[in-house]
């Protein structure tokens, strides 16, 4: 080969690079032009539901285009999670990314059809909800520390209630034994509902509800808050202590989050408009009303911020899994 016919092929390569690259940059300059879906593992109504249309709702304002809701519940969020890994990294296709599809599930089963780091890149950390630790109103338990000395005392008489085998507030649990040495009896619900009803009924010690679904209970003077899992009190039971604050200890935290990532692939530009619109979305009182509503504290920051977080994220429930043995195979 000439001298002359390698630089010829050389230049032609750049050229092509050069025309591909500057597309790119076309596209995200001009994105969106068309629909943008939101793909979320829970069915309509929950709190990541709501989350999910306010945002959208926001964004749809923002950029002129419609953003559509697609709710893909079931097989604990791995179908929802595997059709968005699958979609095209162009940015029209966004995950509603949750505590327990993408950094539980990973802990818990040996395989996945998707991988929370390799297959999607963060892009903002919307929410995190606090669960609360709950007894029955008339229960003998009047504190977490209480609750504590019990279960060490009658290691496996006492009783918590989660959301189901795998669910934030089973790992919750499980983290709270590690953490204190006590040793306790998982019972797995489907959902929070039918767990709170069971403490109410005094037929389980204690159950981990999200702040959402037990509240109202606590309002209503059906149920007693020992603690609240989140590192600092919330607005809706601001006379509950943290874990921390109850046992006197520190590191204790288990909370339920949502938060936006896309295709591995997708240009940054457009993950950087994803976030500044969504950031802002955060910070209007509309949505902030809404979102406190459903017991969400509301977090926003940079795609680095989250992905730092989903990895500590990661790390932690795995240990966890690992030492309490919770598997889903």
């Amino acid at each position: 080969m000439t001298m002359t016919r390698y630089l010829c092929r050389i230049a032609t390569a750049l050229m092509f690079f050069g025309a591909l690259f500057g597309s790119q940059a076309a596209m995200a300059k001009d994105w969106p032009t068309q629909p943008v879906r939101i793909v979320l593992p829970y069915p309509p109504g929950g709190a990541s539901d709501v989350t999910a249309r306010l945002l959208g709702m926001k964004m749809s304002q923002a950029w002129g285009t419609t953003v559509v809701i697609e709710n893909r519940p079931g097989a604990n969020g791995i179908i929802a999670n595997e059709a968005a890994a699958k979609s095209p990294a162009d940015g029209y296709t966004i995950l509603m990314a949750n505590l327990g599809p993408n950094a539980i599930n990973p802990a818990v089963y040996a395989k996945l059809p998707y991988d929370t780091v390799k297959d999607f890149a963060p892009v903002i950390l919307t929410t995190i909800v606090p669960l609360v630790i709950v007894t029955a109103a008339d229960s003998p338990v009047k504190s977490l520390a209480q609750l504590i000395a019990l279960a060490k005392e009658k290691p496996g008489q006492i009783t918590f209630g989660s959301a189901g085998n795998g669910a934030g507030s089973h790992l919750a649990g499980e983290l709270l034994a590690m953490t204190t040495g006590a040793k306790m009896l998982h019972v797995p619900y489907k959902g929070d509902a039918p767990a709170i009803i069971d403490v109410m009924g005094g037929q389980l010690t204690i159950a981990l509800p999200t702040a959402l679904a037990g509240v109202p209970h606590i309002k209503s003077g059906k149920l007693r808050a020992l603690a609240v899992t989140s590192p600092k009190r919330i607005a809706s039971l601001p006379d509950v202590p943290t874990v921390n604050e109850a046992l006197g200890i520190s590191g204790y935290e288990a909370v339920s989050w949502g938060g936006l990532m896309v295709p591995t692939g997708t240009p940054a530009e457009v993950i950087a408009k994803i976030n500044a619109e969504t950031n802002k979305a955060l910070q209007m009182p509309d949505v902030k009303v809404k979102l406190r509503a459903q017991g969400a504290e509301i977090v926003g920051g940079t795609p680095e911020a989250f992905n730092t977080f989903l990895r500590a994220e990661l790390v932690k429930w795995k240990h966890v899994a690992d030492v309490a043995k919770v598997r889903l195979d």
